[in-house]
């Protein structure tokens, strides 16, 4: 497809991101700690760490990794935490050693832990102790040598950092009873690691960096294998795009998606690194009222999330106690932003929801929006520099503008290829580089994009087709609705029929009145023929992403009981 989005670039934006900046993650990071000594880097429960700290904490993780834990370059070693100071360090400990992050959900069950530890091969861990009687459960059965326990109050300012962690094993009793052998506790590993010099291996563009596990929503999660060069790209093709509108050494970004997720870790861990930023960390964002007491009197300059956490922050009653005047901007990603929610947030906040689309193959920013963009538009943007785009039908042959088909995504941001699955990887990526992302799209005659809906829950209803986006956006529209997700279902007349699963805002709200308002907004096949209101909340992915697959789960459990 011809680069027609690029006639409508921001003034200033170019065509291709100078790419030759940096080398390795272990550069920028490099470059971001000598740049910004002295500034706060990462702040968490109100106690900070500079780039000076920063960087002499993560020499001393990295040299107990190598000198300690006796791990080679290459060697992967999983972080399973909540965002925590602990968090940063392991993480850049890890980077600087020459070793391969495998970031894993604290939440996960044995199961998916055992899946995700096993096919990555790790050799170590980094736990919160939370979490590690799921870890001691699956141990035995994986690669895993070295276990590093951390407590949540581990990296906070004395007192405080006594207080939190008697409070929540004591009080809250939020730590279950655990016992891994040998075991090492992270003051321990600091300490030790103090007493050896990091040995900084030689690093380059095609040396892995992650093994990014796809949520698993389409089937067995896989490792997408992220290298150094594909992260540094997607940092400088995103600080291209919004550097504009930054200053280096003086902004505040607020963290409250997990940066075990590839789009907090891109775009809040790494990004505003490069940008000596000091990065706010919401360790529990869905703790409401926690999160805006730590915000409100912040001034923070930046702010990213998905649809759901900004619904949930407008809803809080504080929300107007925030101060908000400093603001320059706001991102969402992971999930579409719903037109009530983008325009509800500009009210209230002063500044747009600038809308992007990625995926964890493409590290993961692939389109976004203009920063100057005065309204919610309903699409993702447009692509960035030095990425292509193509829309394609299912014999993969390319189609015109405005015609809706299969995103396919080429670019220096694209994985290597799944960790493990090459037979995955050659259904997912072309020999000359195109990425399938199982995105139904089109591209307009300005070349910006729009997400119609992921080709796997596509709903066809007698021949014609449905997309769960549209018929979720227009339920949501109801002020009576909270959230909403639409999914097909067997039906004898029309082969498949929309079903929606909705959770009032308003406990009065009826079937009747917003089967109503549906009818009014959606053509007759669109409509939903069975709905149903639910008084809890929908399941959802770690950042907040309503789970269709688990919705469809449930209606084929239900469906044989129903039958009987």
């Amino acid at each position: 497809m011809n680069r027609i989005w690029l006639e409508h670039y921001p003034k200033g934006v170019p065509a291709e991101a100078n790419l030759g900046r940096y080398q390795s993650l272990r550069d920028v990071f490099e470059s971001s700690c000598t740049r910004f000594h002295d500034l706060a880097a990462f702040t968490n429960m109100g106690t900070s760490i500079s780039y000076g700290e920063l960087d002499q904490l993560t020499a001393q993780f990295g040299a107990f990794l190598q000198q300690h834990a006796h791990l080679n370059p290459g060697t992967r070693v999983a972080i399973m935490l909540p965002n925590l100071l602990q968090y940063p360090v392991a993480l850049f400990g890890t980077l600087r050693a020459g070793m391969v992050v495998v970031n894993v959900n604290p939440m996960y069950t044995a199961r998916e832990l055992r899946h995700q530890l096993r096919d990555s091969g790790a050799e170590a861990i980094v736990v919160l102790e939370n979490f590690a009687h799921t870890l001691q459960e699956v141990l035995p059965d994986t690669a895993v040598k070295t276990v590093i326990a951390t407590r949540l109050g581990d990296m906070l300012s004395l007192p405080r950092s006594l207080l939190v962690n008697f409070v929540v094993k004591h009080v809250k009793h939020m730590v279950p009873e655990w016992k891994i052998e040998g075991a090492f506790d992270w003051a321990h590993v600091l300490e030790r690691g103090a007493q050896h010099r990091l040995h900084e291996e030689p690093l380059g563009r095609d040396d892995l960096a992650f093994l990014q596990y796809t949520g698993g929503t389409t089937g067995v999660a896989k490792g997408a294998m992220l290298t150094h060069g594909n992260m540094v790209a997607n940092l400088l093709q995103t600080s291209a795009w919004i550097g504009g509108v930054l200053t280096e050494g003086a902004e505040i970004a607020v963290t409250p998606l997990p940066l075990y997720h590839v789009f907090s870790l891109t775009a809040n861990a790494l990004f505003f690194l490069l940008w000596g930023a000091d990065n706010h960390l919401i360790t529990n964002p869905r703790d409401m009222e926690t999160f805006i007491k730590e915000i409100k009197h912040l001034r923070f300059t930046a702010i990213t999330g998905v649809n759901t956490l900004f619904n949930a922050l407008l809803d809080a009653p504080s929300i107007h106690e925030v101060d908000a005047s400093a603001l320059k901007i706001a991102v969402a990603g992971g999930m579409a932003v719903h037109r009530s929610v983008a325009q509800r947030w500009h009210e209230v906040m002063g500044v747009p929801i600038i809308e992007g689309y990625g995926l964890t193959e493409a590290s993961p920013i692939v389109c976004a929006n203009p920063l100057d963009v005065e309204e919610f538009s309903g699409n993702v943007g447009l692509p960035l520099p030095s990425t292509d785009i193509s829309i394609r039908d299912e014999t993969g042959r390319e189609l015109g503008i405005c015609d809706v088909g299969e995103l396919c995504v080429r670019g220096p941001q694209v994985m290597k290829g799944y960790w493990n699955h090459p037979q995955e990887t050659a259904r997912a990526l072309e020999p000359d580089g195109w990425l399938h992302t199982g995105d139904m799209a089109l591209v307009n005659t300005e070349g910006r994009v729009q997400i119609i809906d992921r080709k796997k829950d596509l709903i066809i209803v007698s021949g014609f087709k449905v997309y769960p986006n549209e018929i979720e956006e227009v339920a949501t529209m109801h002020p009576g609705v909270l959230e909403a997700g639409a999914i097909g279902v067997p039906d004898a007349h029309s082969g498949e029929a929309v079903k929606l699963i909705a959770v009032p805002r308003d406990p009065t709200l009826t079937q009747a009145e917003l089967m109503e308002h549906l009818r009014k907004h959606l053509t007759g096949y669109k409509v939903p023929r069975q709905l149903e209101l639910r008084g809890n909340a929908l399941p959802k992915s770690p950042i907040g992403k309503v789970l269709r697959r688990a919705l469809r789960d449930e209606e084929a459990a239900r469906r044989p009981a129903q039958a009987v």
